[in-house]
């Protein structure tokens, strides 16, 4: 599995500014319905609920938000890279402005953590970070997560 695999091109977006969790998980719904075929309604019942577990912000400014939908037959992805950082009790306690969230089949199991371990894997490398930071156009944010693959082997 790839990063390519599972992010559609039309699924990675640049937001100016957002100005809450609950928000920003609203734009992931919508994005999600829009890309994926997705309810939006379950997506964003299904992000809260998750997070209200735990935040799924992972450091660095990264966070990876996730859940497991009925509609889905694969994994997939959504990008979105926030101009203005924020708040998200992630662990090391520093604003988030990268965030990938994952979607799985309720009935997914291994594909669903072989994902999340690409994902954090991949956005552990500072580099990439800073080249997705470099950006704004979503498709230029979407041809540097898609080149990726040879970090997260």
């Amino acid at each position: 599995m790839q990063l390519a695999d599972i992010l559609q091109p039309g699924a990675v977006k640049s937001l100016a500014q957002v100005a809450s969790k609950k928000r920003l998980f609203h734009e992931i719904a919508e994005l999600a319905a829009q890309v994926y075929g997705v309810d939006v309604a379950q997506t964003l019942d299904a992000l809260q609920e998750r997070e209200a577990l735990g935040p799924t912000g992972v450091g660095n400014g990264v966070a990876v938000p996730h859940a497991r939908l009925h509609g889905l037959d694969r994994v997939v992805g959504l990008f979105l890279r926030l101009e203005k950082p924020l708040e998200f009790d992630a662990v090391d306690r520093q604003p988030v402005d990268l965030v990938f969230a994952l979607l799985a089949p309720k009935s997914s199991g291994v594909d669903h953590l072989k994902a999340l371990a690409l994902v954090s894997r991949t956005l552990r490398d500072p580099e990439l970070r800073a080249k997705l930071r470099a950006n704004v156009d979503p498709v230029a944010l979407h041809a540097v997560l898609a080149g990726a693959q040879g970090l997260a082997a």
